[in-house]
């Protein structure tokens, strides 16, 4: 593309667009390949007359389309076989065809449907980290604030709605700049994105797209990516300094509001989309991240020891929200100690009886939530410390929506790394231990709640008991644990320690009762000598 050619991107100029339709995954041999449009029989014959199941074909010898049926097809279709994984090549591999009475027969031992059956179930499990899920009940009930974007829809679930119509204009905005920043043709960039949207459908919730056609569903895919990239841009140093000040002027005006929307889970595109125009217009992705990593926060922990910020090169994000929260959690990479086994547990516990066995609230080093637990100090105290949050709106939106999504791709927290469920239980502990707003101010005293803005204390304290809802994370389950177990090593000690806190005044007071009945026997001492 010239770089002074001017394209305007609007949906119109697509349609003289000239391109191939993305290529579409067959998985397994499809009988319409083998003979298109027939009707398929099911027949399970005795072993006295074949020793198999049998999938049989039947061809009327009238029908035209039964000439498609021959031994170069029979031949084909069992060449296809060759791309086939092991299980559906071994089960597909017996073909037959009489072509006098124009018959296809396929041989299939049984046990290979129900191994396929349970390949098929394990690809479908391993594909949930990758789809865009729509909201489980127990976070949609929570509300509109948390589950509908205010300013934008990216991808299909939102696309449409009238309050979001204004920001379409400035997707195209955004196109524009990426195809002139990136110096490529027009063409050259939206067949990446054709190419890696070729299977995006699939991971959307197949009622919501059913009826958006490739006319609409793959410039969405584009337009979208594009307004992504150039969101990310405005993060970065360099990308910030050469936007455009008009697309600029509009994400400084609505940052929040684009920020809380875009990480929103039925807000989501595919990572690899995003990627798909990065290729053409780059992103520092490091760079990205490492400057909303600590989004929770407003007064950042400062650590010596932390290292400097790299991506790691394992992790392949589903979409912008997964990749924030993987980093938003962070690793623990220390093996924990087992805890000894206990009779009972209790999955709940105040901050007034944290108190009085002498666990104090601390808001720990790191800004990363999967760091939470139960740290002694010395013989007769201990810490829970906890990532420090500022809340207000957006972060409580974000937390929300990252816990959201550990909910519908991590089936069993349980048997799952403690990662996986991190925000799920660092909400939990938060909502733990507050009942009252008093309880909220004695966080912000703690400074594990940072700031003065955001939430109120009423309004902190609905937003944290409204999550008790949630499945219990993994962390929080072992920080139970060792708050039990701390009490039952020092079941004395916490027996003294409670028995002290909850008599503080009365102890107090008479301390002070002896303390004058000292005084006053004194002076009368002091005036028997004087006599």
């Amino acid at each position: 593309m010239e770089p002074d050619a001017a394209w305007v991107p609007w949906d119109s100029q697509l349609a003289s667009w000239s391109m191939e339709p993305p290529g579409v995954w067959i998985h397994g041999l499809p009988l319409d390949l083998v003979a298109p449009g027939l009707p398929v029989e099911y027949q399970y014959y005795p072993a006295t007359e074949i020793s198999s199941c049998c999938l049989q074909t039947s061809v009327p010898t009238s029908s035209t389309r039964g000439k498609l049926v021959d031994l170069d097809h029979a031949a084909a279709a069992a060449a296809a076989t060759q791309n086939f994984d092991p299980i559906e090549k071994e089960a597909a591999q017996e073909l037959e065809v009489d072509l006098q009475n124009m018959v296809l027969k396929i041989h299939v031992d049984p046990i290979h449907v129900f191994e396929k059956a349970a390949h098929d179930y394990k690809a479908g499990v391993d594909l949930m980290r990758l789809k865009i899920h729509r909201y489980p009940a127990t976070i949609r009930a929570l509300g509109e604030l948390y589950t509908v974007p205010t300013t934008v829809a990216i991808g299909p679930y939102h696309h449409g709605r009238n309050h979001l119509k204004p920001a379409e204009k400035v997707k195209h905005v955004a196109a524009y700049h990426c195809i002139r920043e990136s110096g490529r043709p027009v063409q050259e960039i939206y067949d990446a994105v054709v190419h890696a949207a070729g299977d995006a459908r699939s991971l959307y919730d197949g009622g919501a797209v059913a009826g958006v056609g490739d006319d609409d569903f793959l410039p969405m895919m584009f337009y979208d990516a594009c307004f992504l990239v150039q969101y990310m841009l405005t993060c970065t140093r360099a990308g910030l300094a050469q936007m455009d000040p008009a697309l600029r002027s509009f994400f400084d005006a609505n940052d929040n509001d684009v920020f809380r929307d875009i990480m929103q889970l039925e807000n989501q595109l595919p990572w690899r989309v995003v990627e798909a125009v990065m290729r053409f217009r780059p992103v520092s992705v490091t760079e990205f991240v490492a400057s909303l990593r600590g989004c929770l926060q407003d007064r950042k922990v400062n650590d010596s020891d932390e290292k400097p910020f790299a991506l790691d090169e394992g992790y392949e994000p589903p979409h912008l929200l997964g990749l924030l929260r993987f980093y938003i959690v962070g690793r623990s990479h220390a093996k924990l100690p087992a805890l000894p086994e206990t009779d009972a547990i209790s999955f709940s516990v105040s901050t007034i009886e944290l108190a009085e066995i002498g666990v104090t609230l601390t808001p720990n080093r790191t800004t990363e939530l999967i760091h939470m637990g139960i740290k002694e100090k010395g013989n007769l105290f201990a810490e829970l410390s906890l990532a420090p949050l500022s809340l207000d709106d957006t972060r409580a939106s974000l937390l929300v929506n990252m816990a959201a999504l550990e909910l519908c791709t991590t089936s069993s927290f349980h048997d799952a790394e403690d990662e996986e469920s991190a925000v799920c239980s660092y909400l939990h502990l938060l909502g733990m231990i507050v009942d009252r707003e008093e309880d909220v101010h004695e966080l912000r005293r703690r400074r594990l709640l940072q700031g003065g803005g955001g939430l109120t204390n009423r309004e902190a304290l609905e937003f944290l008991t409204s999550l008790q809802g949630l499945r219990l994370g993994s962390r929080y389950v072992r920080t139970m644990e060792e708050i039990e177990n701390y009490k039952l090593k020092r079941r004395t000690r916490t027996k003294v320690h409670a028995f002290v806190y909850r008599n503080m005044k009365t102890i107090v007071a008479a301390m002070s009762a002896i303390g004058a009945v000292a005084g006053i026997v004194g002076t009368l001492k002091s005036l028997k000598v004087v006599h």
